[in-house]
């Protein structure tokens, strides 16, 4: 059994970080009032950044690059939806769509219209003495690459950073009534960009792990949809950071399941098996896993009215 279970478990983890890492910062863009549609835009820039960052200088170097690729990702967001007002969802869309099309035909430009299978430098696995020998989940959690410790860490201080913290509090005014928070003397817009280009960034993050830890190579459009799930994952998860952990392990599971699903070879299409994790995202958006309560002010511009 443990043959089977251990396998399993470490894919789970392994599909299930990116997600965590993206939708980590949206609970934070979200906290503060703006929903990022155009997540999924981040976190391709950040896969295509960080595999010419890690072609040029080495894996850390690519880390870097995807990471402030998806921050530009997000700072084009914030400059249409929050400095001039455009409706986010608008926003979000046309970011992603732009994303998606930008890296393509830049991969295109700089290997050939056929593309080239790349071999880029990779961010290793980091075993934790001792941790890593544990049964099961020993080498699932802690033989991971530092992407993955990443996100295990941001968890607690993101939580730590919301509840027990000035600025926490203030963000979560800004996400819940900004009328109040200005009254009180915080900068409503100025909060929200910061949130937003945070939650950018995170996803350039998890774009650097798909391609540097992952899978070693960019292709086009391996974002996979990835990025609307994280919003899915941040509503399981309650917009609480430590919940949008454990929510990205479970449709981790779900993605490793419609492996270990195909590989027994049962009589089924294997298309159902691809919808498994799809299926959980319509459900969480849908309500039906538990019920949530928003963010107040999520979605709303501000000033209000513009």
């Amino acid at each position: 059994m443990s043959e089977l279970l251990a396998p399993f478990f470490e894919a789970s983890v392994r599909l299930g970080v990116p997600l965590a890492l993206a939708a980590l910062g949206e609970t934070i863009t979200e906290r503060s009032g703006v929903i990022n549609i155009g997540l999924e835009g981040s976190i391709i820039a950040g896969a295509f950044a960080g595999a010419l960052g890690a072609l040029a200088w080495g894996a850390p170097g690519g880390a870097i690059a995807g990471l402030m690729a998806g921050g530009v990702a997000a700072a084009v967001f914030a400059f249409f939806a929050l400095g001039l007002g455009a409706d986010q969802i608008i926003t979000g869309t046309a970011v992603t769509i732009g994303g998606l099309g930008l890296t393509a035909a830049a991969y295109e430009t700089r290997f050939g219209p056929t593309g080239t299978a790349l071999s880029l430098p990779t961010l290793d696995p980091l075993p934790v003495p001792l941790l890593a020998e544990l049964p099961l989940l020993g080498r699932a959690l802690f033989a991971q690459p530092v992407t993955a410790y990443a996100a295990y860490l941001l968890a607690p201080v993101l939580w730590w950073y919301l509840q027990r913290t000035a600025w926490g509090l203030e963000l979560r005014a800004v996400g819940e009534e900004p009328c109040a928070a200005e009254a009180a003397g915080v900068a409503v817009v100025r909060t929200r960009v910061f949130a937003t280009l945070f939650g950018g960034a995170m996803g350039g993050l998890a774009g650097v792990h798909l391609s540097l830890a992952h899978t070693a190579t960019f292709a086009e459009g391996m974002s996979a949809g990835r990025g609307f799930i994280a919003l899915a994952v941040v509503v399981l998860g309650r917009w609480n950071p430590l919940g949008v952990v454990a929510a990205a392990l479970l449709f981790g599971a779900a993605s490793a399941l419609q492996f270990s699903l195909q590989a027994l070879g049962l009589n089924l299409p294997y298309q159902l098996f691809l919808a498994l994790p799809y299926l959980l995202a319509l459900l969480a958006l849908a309500g039906w896993v538990g019920r949530t309560r928003a963010p107040a002010a999520l979605g709303q511009p501000w000033p209000a009215g513009r």
